[in-house]
């Protein structure tokens, strides 16, 4: 089992876009039994493939013990994936977190789930917070979108530095370009300085997933964007499984 994080220092880079999409291909390319977990109390994973429609107000629960995390599991609208939800109560999440002072509840949390999941993809709340302290020490990948903008890049670097500070090991950061424009002279500078960096385009078709309500996969396969999350998946197996 292996938890792939989808963070960002800034809010507004496609962090729900990537997650839905790389969760999609978990389950439906790889086949792999895939949980989501909402993480970001705006819960907009949760609106976009969630089967359940009733404001629970749980998700909080979970991390205080008063709710077993398996009752919060649902079937999303995609075949083969599951999901845990979010929603407001996340807002305390952090003020919880501080509490507790167990910096390894959600590792633990989502241990406790390895028997019944190959791959588990969080999609996390922006911000250097209590929370996304759990999330950096839960993951074995963080992916981290980046808008080929100076700001995006300067937050992208503010989390590389973030994780060297801490000392210690931590997961490997896999930076993609999200919402590439390349007739932008800006995005073109940013693409041609780190051309090893996958890049995810700015499409209307990715913008039809919010109408529609589905990941771009079970829409629009053949689409340029489908097809760049399908090998931006391929990559993060092959980094996962040491290739």
């Amino acid at each position: 089992m292996a938890t792939i994080a989808v963070y960002s220092l800034k809010g507004g880079v496609g962090k729900t876009t990537f997650a839905i999409n790389l969760a999609w291909a978990s389950a439906t390319i790889s086949k792999r039994r895939t949980l989501l977990w909402d993480l970001d109390p705006q819960a907009a994973s949760s609106w976009l493939i969630s089967t359940d429609n009733k404001s629970r107000d749980a998700a909080h629960a979970i991390f205080s013990k008063d709710v077993e995390v398996r009752k919060l599991i649902q079937p999303s609208t995609v075949p083969g994936l599951d999901l845990i939800a979010a929603d407001t109560s996340l807002r305390s999440l952090d003020h919880l977190f501080r509490e507790m002072d167990k910096k390894k509840r959600l590792s633990k949390l989502i241990e406790s789930l390895g028997k019944d999941y190959d791959r588990i993809i969080l999609d996390c709340p922006p911000g250097l917070t209590e929370t996304s302290e759990q999330v950096l020490r839960a993951a074995d990948l963080i992916v981290i979108p980046v808008i080929p903008s100076p700001l995006s890049q300067r937050a992208m670097g503010e989390v590389a530095r973030y994780l060297v500070q801490r000392g210690g090991s931590h997961a490997p950061i896999l930076p993609v370009y999200s919402m590439v424009d390349r007739r932008r002279t800006l995005h073109r500078k940013a693409l041609d300085e780190q051309p090893g960096w996958p890049a995810i385009p700015m499409a209307s078709t990715i913008e039809q997933m919010t109408v529609r309500r589905k990941p771009l996969g079970a829409f629009a396969p053949a689409s340029p964007p489908a097809k760049d999350f399908a090998a931006l998946w391929t990559m993060v197996e092959r980094q996962l499984l040491g290739n």
